[in-house]
């Protein structure tokens, strides 16, 4: 199966931050970055939940999903995990890739423009087909 093409666009407030991208040759997921304003870092403190902009929309081709899902080393380290895991991103929406994040740990934690703070694995979909039965 080759590679699914995903059409990526930059809005003004990802400009200049690092694309998605595999931090491995064998990485299931593209770690994902946080489009926050320079020099103004967010607080997550323990208990708190918030809506992170990544600064780009993407097009993914019919038949493709995307999954955003925590890191590891941040779920580990400092209790910071994706609220809606995995979130799903359908081939249809057309919108700014945004992650929602909870602090389930037990210290403020500070995310700062361009931090890896999730990462997007590309999986098909198959769509069942529904049979009612007695």
């Amino acid at each position: 199966m080759s590679a699914p093409i995903l059409e990526m666009k930059w809005l003004a407030h990802g400009r200049g931050l690092d694309a998605p991208s595999y931090e491995t040759d064998l990485a299931a997921g593209m770690d994902l970055r946080a489009a926050l304003p320079e020099n103004a870092p967010l607080t997550l403190a323990p208990g708190a939940q918030a809506m992170i902009e990544t600064g780009f929309a993407m097009a993914l081709p019919s038949g493709f999903e995307a999954q955003v899902r925590p890191r590891s080393g941040l779920a580990a380290k400092h209790g910071i995990t994706v609220l809606n895991t995995p979130g799903t991103i359908d081939a249809d929406y057309r919108g700014e890739v945004k992650i929602i994040l909870i602090n389930l740990g037990h210290a403020d934690f500070f995310i700062e423009r361009g931090m890896r703070i999730a990462q997007m694995v590309i999986a098909p979909v198959v769509q069942a087909q529904m049979q009612i039965v007695d």
